[in-house]
């Protein structure tokens, strides 16, 4: 762990702009399905993530935290082409989008790489990331090649 390392992170979003921004915060976290949790009877749906620094890496740190993210309002989850009998499988986070379809109710989607998903159905949207301490050096910064 760096003495360097910057402040840990935590953020609210309450709507689709505050989403947004927790998702570049989360562009290339990386998790394992066993990483993710849904509890129905609370209406909640978490994961656990290592996330990359974009922030450190404008000032040329590279290095990854463990965060966690939930959602709370959760009314449902689906997925699609994510095998959840292979937990170990190392699952990449591009984005995270929210679509209302019937105001302030939608759909959040988390996007992963090899075009897998997780649409989690809210009554609105409600979430939080929080850092939860440890700081490591990462061993690339990653890339999106353009195609």
């Amino acid at each position: 762990m760096s003495d360097d390392a910057a402040e840990p992170l935590k953020l609210v979003a309450l709507d689709a702009d505050d989403l947004a921004i927790v998702s570049a915060h989360l562009q290339d976290a990386v998790l394992k399905a066993a990483d993710i949790a849904y509890l129905p009877a609370e209406k909640r749906f978490a994961l656990a993530v290592r996330r990359f620094d974009w922030e450190g890496a404008v000032h040329g740190k590279r290095r990854r935290r463990l965060s966690a993210l939930h959602f709370d309002r959760v009314l449902g989850v689906r997925s699609a082409r994510l095998d959840q009998n292979d937990a170990g499988k190392v699952l990449n986070l591009l984005a995270i989008t929210f679509e209302q379809n019937d105001e302030p109710a939608g759909d959040v989607t988390l996007h992963f790489s090899e075009g897998a998903a997780i649409r989690l159905s809210v009554e609105c949207v409600e979430a939080q990331i929080k850092d939860l301490g440890p700081v490591w050096e990462a061993v690339a910064t990653p890339g999106h090649p353009d195609a």
